[in-house]
């Protein structure tokens, strides 16, 4: 059953995710970053983990960011800004891992990911998004330490659950959680979603908004 604390977050994710979010900035390298501004939350994740198709499905908008079956598709940190008095922005990152592009170009946005998590004042947390069909890989772990490392907050999102039979998906969240033991940096509630049927969807929202009110007091 639905407490009243956590059916009032689902309401103010839902008016946040509800509002009017645009993309603002393309960044291709650390010296081309916007200004800090606001909350900033960035998504993370192997290529064709599903970021941009998360970030489509939070915002309620089919193309707000572009979405591809190549992955190596999103190259650059791609900044979108929600409503104006929200002051909240979401931060579409490159893949990690493999890619459709040369080894040269890989490199250089991975350097970028690492360099992005280790600088961002203004980051207020990283949600690291992991296909639920897969679990962590090698490729996952190392942005992990990154992360342990700077002591930015990040979470766990599990990717494509609808196509996880359901106690399957109990056992990823409880494998996931183990993992989770030996990083410091990361919050111990895993998010099971599936941006095809929204699953999931307003319990991010609700966890984004219950966020963004801490850092704005």
């Amino acid at each position: 059953m639905t407490t009243g604390l956590d059916a009032e977050l689902m309401e103010r994710g839902r008016r946040l995710f509800a509002g009017d979010w645009k993309f603002i900035w393309a960044s291709p390298s650390i010296k081309t970053l916007p200004p800090m501004a606001g909350v900033e939350i960035a998504f993370a994740g192997r290529s064709n983990v599903g970021k941009s198709s998360l970030i489509n499905a939070l915002t309620g908008r089919n193309a707000l960011a572009r979405t591809s079956n190549t992955p190596g598709r999103t190259q650059e940190l791609i900044f979108f800004e929600g409503p104006k008095n929200a002051n909240v922005r979401l931060v579409d990152m490159p893949g990690y891992g493999f890619a459709s592009a040369p080894k040269a170009r890989i490199a250089s946005w991975t350097s970028l990911i690492h360099q992005f998590l280790l600088g961002r004042a203004s980051l207020a947390r990283v949600y690291v998004l992991i296909d639920s069909r897969h679990g962590i890989k090698d490729t996952d772990q190392d942005i992990l330490t990154t992360l342990d490392r700077s002591a930015v907050s990040y979470q766990i999102v599990l990717t494509k659950a609808d196509e996880v039979k359901a106690g399957g998906m109990a056992e990823r969240i409880e494998a996931t959680r183990a993992l989770l033991v030996k990083h410091p940096a990361a919050f111990p509630d895993v998010l099971a979603t599936s941006s095809r049927t929204g699953a999931g969807m307003p319990e991010l929202r609700a966890a984004m908004a219950l966020l963004i009110g801490e850092r704005q007091r």
